[in-house]
């Protein structure tokens, strides 16, 4: 470990030490002792495509040369107006006011204000929200607030403001009872705003896919039972699409391949193609309106010294560009997956064989308790590392989720490397 830095989610005492990068391009890193390690994961999910692409990095260093950076308040720039206008073309038709931060955590911060206070400048007081069991969120207090209770959070257990949980209609391949699972969801969804739907802000989801609670998948018919659900008793959705975002389900966004509106979407990770880091929450028109006022208590007093910074905008516009270029790859990735995976039916090594767009997940069936403290991560991890792969599975949970550059023969690679690891294990 370098005696200088605190990394993110490591014991610093027991991990074994990180692996140095000298440079990547396309889904290889290259290491300081030489070794090549193909990227199956996107570096936490942001690596559109591929390291190093020569578009973003003209399109920064071309923005670096006119402005690099300017306050946000009381100033604008045609980066960020660009930007703005791109993504509402993008994405469905009410969704039009953009508000940029910096990463996914904070635009999840954001839209949860913006909630709670839609609310308030309504003279209404509804100061709870409604999340699902094995949502992840973020790390910032709004963020653990919403997400499951889980490792990530425990020790801040008692500084969270409460929340109400429902459970998560998860699902995989050969699912015979997905239709009931959804339907005890919704009715116990309904029965919870039956009592007092006046008690709540909103209803957080991440569509489609939780990332980090272990990419747990959801049907696109129960995100529109569940949107038809909210509009009856008119409380707000919000869609946390910080992975999802960016063809990572096989469409532009999960919004667009489930047909929801949502009245907020947080966006990140994925939107500068992983070079640097952005945020936008973009909220309806209805919501911006209750905080356009004479007073001042109403405005959204929330903002960021980075807030829109040009040189991201840059990038974002970029990567815009080259998703258009990518956009048969996110679209056909699932078919590709799928038939990898048929290998792995009736495999007793794993269960839950699951597909949404470029994600592919399994859990692996082990002795140990299920979770990200399940020690076959760390097998699994290291075996991947000699054949060249970097995989760094949830717990028991593997998947894969690679840039769009990926080739056919790379893909292949993948999963004849995870075929041979699971022999192993």
């Amino acid at each position: 470990m370098h005696p200088n830095i605190w990394y993110p989610f490591t014991q610093a005492k027991t991990s074994p030490p990180p692996l140095k990068v000298k440079s990547a391009r396309g889904i290889w890193l290259e290491l300081e002792d030489k070794r090549k390690i193909m990227d199956c994961i996107s570096s936490w999910w942001v690596n559109l495509h591929g390291h190093s692409h020569p578009k973003i990095a003209e399109a920064i260093y071309r923005q670096a040369q006119e402005l690099e950076q300017v306050i946000f308040a009381g100033f604008t720039h045609q980066p960020a107006e660009t930007l703005s206008e791109q993504l509402v073309k993008k994405l469905p038709n009410g969704l039009s006011r953009v508000f940029f931060s910096d990463n996914g955590s904070t635009a999840v911060e954001v839209a949860l204000k913006m909630a709670y206070q839609y609310w308030v400048n309504q003279n209404q007081q509804r100061q709870k929200f409604i999340a699902f069991q094995g949502a992840y969120h973020g790390d910032t207090f709004g963020a653990m607030s919403v997400g499951s209770r889980s490792l990530f959070s425990q020790v801040f257990s008692d500084m969270l403001f409460k929340v109400d949980f429902s459970p998560f209609p998860e699902t995989y391949i050969g699912d015979s009872n997905i239709e009931e699972k959804e339907e005890v969801v919704l009715t116990l969804l309904k029965e919870t705003l039956e009592r007092n739907c006046q008690e709540y802000a909103g209803i957080i989801i991440e569509p489609l896919v939780q990332g980090a609670g272990g990419m747990r998948m959801c049907r696109v018919e129960f995100l529109q039972k569940l949107q038809q659900l909210v509009k009856q008793f008119d409380i707000l959705l919000i869609f946390d699409e910080v992975m999802t975002g960016f063809g990572r389900t096989g469409e532009w966004f999960a919004c667009l391949k489930s047909q929801v509106t949502p009245d907020i979407i947080c966006l990140s990770k994925g939107i500068t193609g992983g070079f640097l880091p952005l945020s936008v929450t973009i909220c309806t028109e209805k919501i911006y309106d209750t905080f356009y006022s004479d007073d001042p208590i109403k405005t959204l007093y929330h903002g960021h010294s980075y807030t829109a910074n040009p040189l991201g905008c840059a990038a974002a516009l970029a990567s815009l560009e080259l998703m258009v270029e990518n956009q048969v790859v996110f679209n056909s990735m699932a078919a590709k997956h799928l038939k990898y995976l048929e290998v792995l039916h009736g495999n007793s090594k794993v269960e839950k064989l699951r597909v949404t767009g470029t994600i592919a997940a399994m859990d692996i069936v082990s002795t140990q308790e299920s979770g990200y403290l399940n020690q076959v991560s760390l097998e699994v991890r290291e075996k991947a590392l000699e054949k060249g792969l970097l995989l760094r599975p949830l717990g028991n949970v593997l998947y894969i989720m690679p840039p769009y550059c990926i080739t056919d023969e790379e893909l292949s690679e993948v999963y004849q490397g995870i075929y041979s690891i699971l022999q192993s294990i």
